[in-house]
């Protein structure tokens, strides 16, 4: 019946990493932050799960002296997230 549902997208935190990921191009910490109303450490966990999986591709730089870093969906987190939305909407209609 849940056939094809990732655990890796069961938190609404990874889910909305994820969402957020899969319609814009390198979206920056602090606007994940706050998109999602999220504190620093509680996104920087879920951050390091979808990359650890390699859901996700980081970039760090510098504008000015402060650091900036950025997350990006990679095409694993892409295809890995479209089937479980997939998952989700055959779940939905039984």
């Amino acid at each position: 019946m849940l056939e094809g549902l990732n655990k890796h997208f069961e938190s609404r935190i990874r889910l909305g990493v994820m969402s957020v990921l899969m319609v814009n191009d390198w979206v920056d910490f602090n606007t994940l932050k706050e998109q999602l109303s999220l504190t620093d450490g509680n996104l920087a966990s879920h951050i390091k799960a979808l990359e650890k999986n390699q859901y996700i591709e980081i970039r760090k730089g510098f504008v000015g002296k402060k650091t900036k870093t950025t997350y990006n969906a990679t095409e694993v987190g892409r295809l890995a997230f479209k089937a479980h939305l997939s998952a989700l909407e055959r779940f939905l209609k039984l």
